[in-house]
């Protein structure tokens, strides 16, 4: 009997979903997709950083044609089904599966030892990023295109110094150029949530009040969003507060203010069709910042304790920034005591907002 293991449908343990779907059998397949090589991406970390790996997708397609790749990570959910031919999340299944394959390149992306130490194991023709080094076990560049990355994790004056995005350190750091790649993302549209309740007069502007629990230095206090969408809703704006479970007390008193629209919590991907219903958001430095550059939102960043030029926005939106300059570079807590951004001013927010979507002159 005919058969195509190197198929890009061939499962091995199961029927594929040609064969599932329509009966087709290997001999004759019109569904039959040889796949030319085969490519690991370890990117394990936070939902945000994982989202602002997926221009890499874009890049290795089009320098590897047929390429087959396989992500590991330990939020599968957020990839993007349609463009990620295998998604794994890492346990010790996964690991030991992977570790008994081949692949033609392996790029390792985190600092973890168990990421670097992946690296170090899986038989691959080219590898790229952070190994283990096995006298002491730290995490070390693979090769020398991963030392600028590296480096700026280690030194603070490094990292400052940077005037690279991320996404670009992590292109060099797999030897292409960076040429502007957007995120690859699903909006959930095809879920057909109901937002009805959804503001449908005005240009939304998401307000996302959180920023997790790790650098608290970031939080803007009630009384500057109480100001920004007073604002807001004057210019003719409709404000909607976004965020998790964390910031739901803190929305709640925001709308119970100024009426401002709040729609509660939701399950990740209904988030992301929410925030896809915004024509703008305003974000710390958060996952929802990551979602919103994703769904190619336009975006007002607020920043303080982070080098601004980590993050692309691709030409659309403003970083604004405290007027007092900030002390705290990548700290949780204020060395201050009062953090900095309470010296950002909600017209400065408000006005970014405005030069970065304007109201059109018909709707005023």
């Amino acid at each position: 009997m005919t058969l195509h293991p190197d198929c890009r449908h061939f499962r091995g343990d199961l029927p594929c979903r040609p064969n599932k779907t329509h009966g087709y059998v290997c001999e004759g397949c019109p569904a039959y997709a040889p796949v030319s090589s085969r490519v690991l991406i370890i990117k394990l970390g936070a939902i945000g950083d994982v989202i602002r790996t997926t221009p890499l997708l874009r890049r290795l397609r089009q320098e590897r044609p047929n390429c087959y790749i396989t992500w590991l990570t330990h939020t599968p959910a957020i990839l993007p089904q349609h463009e990620v031919d295998e998604i794994l999340k890492f346990d010790f299944a996964s690991a030991l599966q992977l570790q008994a394959r081949e692949f033609e390149v392996v790029i390792n992306l985190d600092k973890e030892k168990e990421a670097c130490a992946l690296l170090n194991t899986i038989p691959a023709k080219e590898k790229f990023g952070y190994a283990l080094r096995s006298y002491d076990g730290v995490a070390w560049p693979q090769n020398e295109l991963a030392e600028h990355k590296f480096l700026t994790g280690l030194f603070d004056q490094v990292s400052q110094a940077n005037t690279k995005p991320y996404v670009q350190e992590i292109f060099e750091l797999c030897g292409f150029d960076f040429r502007s790649e957007e995120y690859v993302f699903d909006t959930h549209e095809d879920k057909g949530y109901d937002w009805s309740q959804l503001p449908a007069v005005g240009l939304r502007i998401g307000l996302n009040t959180g920023c997790g629990d790790r650098w608290t230095t970031r939080l803007w206090s009630d009384e500057k969003w109480i100001s920004l969408i007073t604002q807001l809703q004057q210019a003719g704006y409709s404000p909607v507060l976004l965020g998790g479970e964390a910031e739901a007390p803190r929305n709640q008193q925001l709308r119970a203010a100024t009426g401002a629209t709040y729609l509660g919590t939701f399950p990740l991907p209904q988030f992301i069709n929410l925030m896809h219903q915004m024509d703008a958001v305003v974000t710390q430095v958060t996952m929802a910042m990551h979602i919103s550059i994703a769904l190619r939102k336009p975006t007002i960043l607020m920043n303080n304790i982070f080098n601004p030029y980590e993050f692309d926005l691709y030409g659309r939106g403003q970083i604004v920034q405290p007027n007092r300059e900030c002390v705290c570079f990548y700290r949780g807590t204020c060395k201050l005591g009062t953090s900095c951004m309470e010296d950002l001013p909600a017209e400065k927010v408000f006005a970014a907002v405005q030069a970065t979507l304007p109201i059109p002159a018909a709707v005023r």
